[in-house]
């Protein structure tokens, strides 16, 4: 780094100290640059709301009322989001599922009780030590998921993985790892390059900061991720934090944060103790 841009970095370290506020309108700035990057794409629908939007209940049969394990902790996925994944992989039978970030588990072993196969990816241990990140938090991936049979945990960094040596595509892919455009755009492209067949749904968590609110960083990084070979169609699912990718059309609809609710749950709680 030159002098001169050592000297503006420096400033504007100093500016965000003195003025903490200045740093909501730089990320407001940045939201705003990802958003233009995003509509470019005008071959999808999108609009300044997000992508076209999808009710949950399109992708829910009546046996897709039950979410477990869910610990309520933070890091992990709303219960509509695990809920959707279990009822992807329950409409197609001996479903295959694979996933990139385990972190506790939750979505593999939701979605080990429906599928005969899922596969679960996350850097290794060894890996997350070199980054610095806690012995507790390394020790705490897979804790749901390592018991069950059906699981199958791989190790190593979702860009450079032997994808391809996976073998046959997927039937639903869940991409929920490190959520900065590059590695989101490198995650879609890959996916979509080696596990992705032509009835495969994928899903994309994070793609919203809550329901109907378009994370576009997010957004930026599956759109150009996409090739131009995935001629199926990306959207929404409402009550979620999910983008999805359909290889069939879908009824959609803009969305409307504002508008009565359409659709709405109902909700119970029963605490399991650990081991049961």
């Amino acid at each position: 780094m030159s002098s001169s841009r050592l000297t503006k970095t420096l400033r504007g370290l100093a500016a965000l100290v003195r003025n903490p506020w200045l740093l909501n309108h730089v990320l407001a700035t940045d939201e705003a640059a990802w958003q233009q990057r995003a509509l470019a794409h005008r071959q999808r629908q999108l609009t300044a709301q997000g992508l076209a939007a999808v009710p949950l209940q399109a992708f829910l049969s009546p046996q897709d009322d039950t979410v477990r394990p869910f610990a309520f902790r933070d890091g992990g996925s709303l219960p509509t989001d695990l809920l959707l994944l279990r009822a992807l992989a329950r409409r197609v039978p001996q479903a295959r599922y694979f996933e990139i970030g385990t972190w506790r588990g939750e979505s593999a072993a939701n979605v080990a009780e429906v599928a005969a196969a899922v596969y679960t990816l996350n850097l290794s241990a060894e890996e997350m030590v070199r980054l610095g990140l806690p012995a507790r938090y390394i020790e705490l991936h897979g804790f749901f998921s390592r018991p069950l049979p059906n699981v199958t945990h791989l190790h190593g960094n979702s860009a450079t993985y032997d994808l391809a040596g996976l073998g046959q595509p997927f039937d639903v892919i869940f991409i929920d790892g490190d959520h900065r455009y590059e590695a989101v755009r490198t995650d879609t492209r890959r996916v979509f390059e080696h596990l992705v067949g032509p009835q495969t749904v994928v899903v994309w968590h994070d793609a919203s900061r809550q329901p109907g609110q378009p994370r576009w960083e997010v957004l930026a990084g599956i759109l150009d991720g996409l090739p131009a070979t995935a001629t199926g169609q990306l959207v929404q699912v409402e009550n979620t934090l999910c983008a999805l990718y359909s290889p069939v059309p879908l009824p959609t609809h803009v969305p409307d944060l504002l508008a009565d609710p359409a659709h709405w749950f109902e909700v119970t709680l029963r605490p399991v103790a650990s081991g049961q």
